[in-house]
């Protein structure tokens, strides 16, 4: 069973035991209202070809560390 089969069967469990009508209303206006999202983002073509590019710099090693990243960043801002 994956790890979240075990949180909601122990979610359950623990449920089954609850006899207060008020609390279980509660948790039910929780789940209840609680959504998941499972909308599929699209990409603008640009978008694609920065997320291409990117895998291409990590391919051919182009890289910077992000140390020396705000080293450049910060020599940018005081216009060095």
């Amino acid at each position: 069973m994956t790890t979240a089969d075990n949180i909601r069967n122990n979610i359950i469990d623990k449920l089954l035991t609850i006899s207060n009508k008020d609390y279980l209303a509660a948790l039910y206006q929780l789940v209840e209202k609680s959504t998941v999202d499972t909308d599929v983002v699209k990409l603008s073509k640009e978008q694609i070809l920065m997320l291409q590019l990117s895998d291409q710099d990590i391919l051919n090693n182009r890289l910077i560390s992000q140390t020396n990243l705000d080293k450049e960043d910060l020599q940018w801002l005081q216009g060095q």
